[in-house]
């Protein structure tokens, strides 16, 4: 990785730190053949393709944070954890899940709590460092 530049789990900060995503991969490739049975490359690139589209999809809802809900939040969060996890994108799964955490334990929207809204932002930060980091190794695989 270039200098300056950080992995998702750097990308969050002061106590927020994402610890299983430096050691997750990006996109486990071993992890996704198991899912699609080992037999199938084609499969493999169109749920890549899938999970891509969906990755710009829930991480700018994801994004949004005045306007979410910590329940929709956490539903966003959940379903992009479930997708990263089905096809072994680690890091992404992993910043979702602290976007998951984040929500279920908030008691208002994130506009109302500049504590919880910073906590959010720095989450949504790692997370969109893990999505660049899979949309390039889909970039790499699909090419």
């Amino acid at each position: 990785m270039p200098q300056g530049e950080r992995s998702a789990g750097e990308a969050a900060s002061n106590g927020t730190q994402l610890r299983c995503c430096r050691s997750d991969p990006a996109l486990d490739l071993v992890h996704l053949s198991r899912q699609c049975q080992g037999d199938d490359p084609e499969l493999e690139a169109e749920l890549l393709g899938l999970f891509q589209l969906q990755l710009r999809g829930l991480t700018a809802q994801l994004s949004d944070l005045a306007t979410l809900t910590p329940e929709l939040r956490a539903k966003f969060a959940h379903r992009l954890r479930g997708s990263a996890l089905a096809v072994g994108a680690g890091r992404v799964a992993c910043a979702a899940k602290l976007i998951e955490d984040k929500a279920l334990t908030a008691r208002e929207p994130a506009s109302a709590d500049g504590p919880h809204l910073e906590a959010v932002s720095q989450a949504v930060a790692a997370l969109e460092a893990a999505v660049a980091e899979a949309v390039a190794e889909i970039a790499l695989i699909r090419s």
